[in-house]
This record gives C-alpha cells, sequence and structure tokens, in this order.
C-alpha cells in the first residue's frame, strides 16, 4: 500500500477515483474496480437504488486490499501476463430479473 505522504501516491488515487466515477455515471454498472497493483484496488459502489429518474447518485469508494473474487481476478490476469496497473476498469452489472404477469 503507497504511503499517503507522497504526492505520486496521492496523485495515482485521485486520478484512479476520478476514472471510477467517470466509469460508473456513464456505464450502467452498479460497481466498478481499478486494480492499481497486486495488492491495492480502488472500487466504486453505487448505494441505493439506481434509477433513470433519480437526481442525486451516492457512490461508495473503497481504496484498499482486494476481495477474495478480485484476488482470483488478480491471478488470472497474471497467468495470462497482463501488467499492472490494469488498464481497463472492471464493471459489475446489476442482474436482469424478469417481471412476472398478473394473472
Amino acid at each position: 500500500m503507497p504511503k499517503f505522504d507522497d504526492r505520486d501516491a496521492n496523485a495515482l488515487l485521485v486520478n484512479s477515483v476520478a476514472h471510477v466515477m467517470a466509469e460508473l455515471l456513464e456505464s450502467s454498472a452498479i460497481k466498478a474496480t481499478k486494480y492499481l497493483s497486486e495488492k491495492l484496488t480502488v472500487k466504486g459502489t453505487f448505494r441505493g437504488r439506481v434509477t433513470a429518474r433519480a437526481r442525486t447518485a451516492e457512490i461508495l469508494f473503497t481504496v484498499g486490499a482486494p476481495n477474495y473474487a478480485e484476488r482470483e481476478f488478480i491471478k488470472q490476469c497474471r497467468k495470462a501476463g497482463e501488467p499492472f496497473p490494469v488498464k481497463k476498469v472492471q464493471l459489475k452489472f446489476a442482474k436482469v430479473v424478469a417481471k412476472r404477469k398478473a394473472a
């Protein structure tokens, strides 16, 4: 984990948070993850219900160690030879639920 006194590390984190936020707001994803290194990720998650009519958006940002699913993705990246930081932000979309018809 980078030291927060370092200007380059701070600039990288601020840039990563801005990049994750832009990806979330531009797409219909509910979660976006940027991998800075094998031990550091930046995640942005919409909180609450996300609708097209909503006037406000609440996004929770998490900077820290990857969780279990993210560690599995990192293993796959290493196996494929992908260098860190990973260039593309990984997006997760909401599950589509079919509406039931009234009888």
